[in-house]
């Protein structure tokens, strides 16, 4: 019973499409995630510099 509705799941293609959804989230998420721990210490660098330099301006 319970491999027949499992079967009938793999058949559908409303099933089918909601797994590559899925699928295609993770890799975006795991994508997102690596970009900020590469770019992260970067861009606060760029972003302190930058500030640094507005408040050398303002005085």
């Amino acid at each position: 019973m319970m491999l027949k509705k499992l079967m009938g799941f793999v058949k559908e293609e409303e099933g089918v499409t909601m797994v590559e959804y899925g699928l295609i989230l993770a890799l975006v998420a795991i994508v997102a995630i690596a970009a900020w721990g590469f770019l992260g210490e970067s861009i606060r660098d760029k972003v302190t510099t930058a500030g640094e330099k507005v408040a050398e301006a303002g005085d």
